[in-house]
């Protein structure tokens, strides 16, 4: 489900970026932006100096970036598509683990014999 989340500050993020939000939680449950980072250009719009420890992170990509001028300042407002928590770890895996297979590979035809030149068949005669 697309998230929308507007902040009160100029943010050109470009579509199709990665984005990682943090966000306080207060106790009736409402939520309000405290880091916003661009994963992919590693710029941070900031909306408190600190993130407090009741905070939530989450990832996600953008699909749309609105910026409009209002009485107070200029904002900007983004459509997200918040992706699973665990998605951007499971990237870095996949590639580790694609590295590791080559590597066991190359190791197995250097210690199975795999790399030898096969030795030339005899000649036949009739």
């Amino acid at each position: 489900m697309d998230r929308t989340i507007v902040i009160a500050v100029p943010a050109p993020i470009p579509h199709g970026h990665r984005i990682e939000v943090v966000e306080r939680v207060d106790d009736t449950g409402s939520r309000s932006l405290v880091v916003l980072t661009d994963l992919e250009t590693r710029v941070r719009y900031r909306q408190e100096t600190s993130p407090p420890s009741e905070s939530v992170t989450w990832t996600g990509r953008v699909l749309e970036c609105t910026i409009a001028p209002t009485r107070g300042g200029v904002t900007t407002t983004l459509l997200v598509d918040p992706t699973g928590p665990g998605s951007a770890e499971a990237d870095v895996a996949l590639r580790s683990a694609d590295a590791a297979a080559d590597r066991a590979s190359g190791e197995a035809l250097r210690w199975g014999g795999g790399d030898r030149v096969p030795e030339p068949e005899p000649p036949r005669f009739w």
